[in-house]
C-alpha cells in the first residue's frame, strides 16, 4: 500500500490557506476559485485549524450570521487531525471514516508540507486495485 509521501510527490503539495482574522466570505470566495472544499487556516506557519464547506453551512448559513462580518476563527474546527508522510493510505482512510473528515494536512517536523482529500485517497485505492488486477490477471494467463 502507497504511503501518504507517495500521494503528495503525484498531486504536488499545494497548501491553500486563509488567516484566522479573514472574513468568512473571503474563504469561501477562495475555495471556489481554487476548487477545493476546505482551507487551512494558517497564521504565517503555524496552522491554527481548517475550514469547510460544512463549516460554513452549519456555523454561517444555518444561523443566520453574516458572510462578510464572520472571522474564519469564529467558524473553523480548531482540533485538525493531521497525518504524516510515512502514514499509509489505509491509515488516513481509517481516519477519515472514523473521525467522519473530507480533508487531513500532512505535517512534517512541524511544517505544513500538504493535505490529502477523501478524493485523493479513494483514487490510490482504485489505482492500487487495479495495478493488482492486472497482475493477477498475468499470473493467471502466464
Amino acid at each position: 500500500m502507497r504511503l501518504v509521501k507517495h500521494l503528495l510527490e503525484g498531486k504536488g503539495g499545494a497548501i491553500h490557506a486563509v488567516g484566522p482574522d479573514q472574513p468568512v466570505l473571503d474563504a469561501i470566495r477562495a475555495m471556489a476559485e481554487k476548487v477545493v472544499g476546505a482551507l487551512l487556516v494558517m497564521d504565517g506557519t503555524q496552522l491554527l485549524g481548517i475550514v469547510s464547506e460544512r463549516d460554513y453551512a452549519r456555523k454561517v448559513i444555518l444561523l443566520g450570521r453574516s458572510s462578510a462580518q464572520t472571522a474564519v476563527r469564529e467558524i473553523m474546527t480548531a482540533s485538525v487531525l493531521t497525518v504524516a508522510p510515512g502514514d499509509s493510505v489505509n491509515h488516513c482512510m481509517k481516519l477519515m471514516t472514523d473521525r467522519r473528515v473530507r480533508h487531513l494536512p500532512v505535517v512534517e517536523e512541524g511544517k505544513v508540507i500538504g493535505v490529502l482529500s477523501i478524493g485523493d485517497l479513494v483514487k490510490a485505492v482504485i489505482d492500487d486495485q487495479a495495478e493488482q488486477l492486472e497482475h493477477l490477471q498475468r499470473y493467471i494467463a502466464g
